[in-house]
């Protein structure tokens, strides 16, 4: 699956984008939505499974020989991991999905932006290390996210500031799809 940069960087964009406008619009159900966030099991749902079908894609595009023979049954193996995660690992499951989702946007990131003939494409590079990053860091330390999100969600004026700044990073990186990148 070769989706092109542009998109990539537009999806982003709006990805990153819609909830710095929800924190700056609403700020109180902003904080009160984030505190939520990592014990929250039916969204930890959906990004565990969400995870789990799109990893089990990408493994399926992998040609390995080697384990040619053992795909099938490591394709159910690793199904069944995902799922089962959603019912016995529900402590922090919203938390680890999104570890998930942010190491398989990172993958996602740096394949549209190999072949870009523009350094503008760093921005894209860059910030799917620090997803990659985040994304293992998440996965050892779930709790992490809830001590960060208390602390950004303390007042109302740290709540707008990061959603200032996040939202210019998503502004930036929606331009770059609609200008820079259509055209590379």
């Amino acid at each position: 699956m070769n989706i092109s940069l542009s998109t990539v960087a537009v999806g982003l964009g709006v990805l990153l984008g819609l909830p710095q406008i929800y924190g700056l619009l609403q700020p109180r159900a902003f904080a009160e939505a984030a505190r939520k966030f990592p014990r929250n099991v039916p969204v930890g749902v959906v990004l565990m499974l969400l995870a789990t079908a799109w990893f089990l894609y990408y493994f399926n595009l992998e040609s390995i020989a080697d384990f040619a023979a053992m795909k099938p049954y490591m394709m159910v193996f690793f199904g069944a991991v995902g799922v089962a995660s959603c019912f016995f690992v529900q402590d922090y499951l919203a938390v680890r999905g999104l570890a998930v989702v942010l190491l398989l946007l990172g993958k996602m990131m740096v394949d549209a932006a190999r072949w870009a003939e523009t350094d503008w494409r760093l921005v894209v590079v860059s910030l799917a290390y620090v997803f990659v990053v985040t994304g293992m860091w998440l996965t050892v330390y779930p709790w992490h996210l809830r001590d960060a999100l208390s602390w950004v969600t303390a007042s109302t004026p740290r709540i707008r500031l990061g959603s200032a700044v996040g939202l210019a990073l998503a502004v930036l990186v929606i331009t770059l799809g609609l200008t820079v990148f259509r055209a590379s």
